[in-house]
């Protein structure tokens, strides 16, 4: 009777041991509770216009693949100048822009930036001609940063 309920029990002890053995080896290479790190494709941004008020845009499509939300939490741009991270907020047929410390990148979700949301503000760009591809570095709260660029476009044409 013994050897009978031990025989019984091999089975689920055996797969209860294999599924302890693979989840310690996902924990070992950090897949449990590891944050994925964001994936971005090349951008957009707006040609500044002489005589406007001296600053343009930028934007990005950034994913999160990973179940641990992130933050943009800065950008550089290859000219070096400032660029700073911009919310617009809608309140009712008007609106307004405010400086943001972080743009939130939610798990297993997009921040999408648009002229209409959230998008990456640069004072004093040096002129720059349409079709021309410009170096950004993307930081974020816990994922590597991302090197990207941005095709430059007239105003009102938007990318394809």
């Amino acid at each position: 009777m013994k050897a009978e309920r031990l025989k019984a029990a091999g089975p689920p002890v055996g797969a209860a041991a294999l599924a302890l053995a693979l989840l310690t080896g996902w924990t070992a290479v950090g897949g449990a509770g590891a944050p994925r790190p964001v994936e971005a494709d090349d951008g957009w941004m707006l040609l500044p216009t002489a005589g406007a008020a001296s600053a343009t845009s930028a934007f990005f499509t950034i994913r999160n693949p990973g179940d641990v939300p992130d933050e943009l939490t800065g950008a550089s741009w290859e000219f070096g100048g400032p660029v700073t991270l911009k919310r617009h907020l809608h309140q009712g047929a008007a609106g307004r822009w405010e400086l943001a410390p972080a743009l939130p990148v939610p798990s297993r979700g997009v921040l999408a930036m648009s002229p209409e949301d959230a998008d990456l503000m640069i004072a004093a760009p040096p002129p720059l001609e349409p079709g021309r591809r410009v170096e950004f570095t993307l930081t974020f709260r816990h994922s590597p940063p991302l090197r990207l660029t941005a095709t430059v476009l007239p105003p009102g044409e938007r990318p394809r």
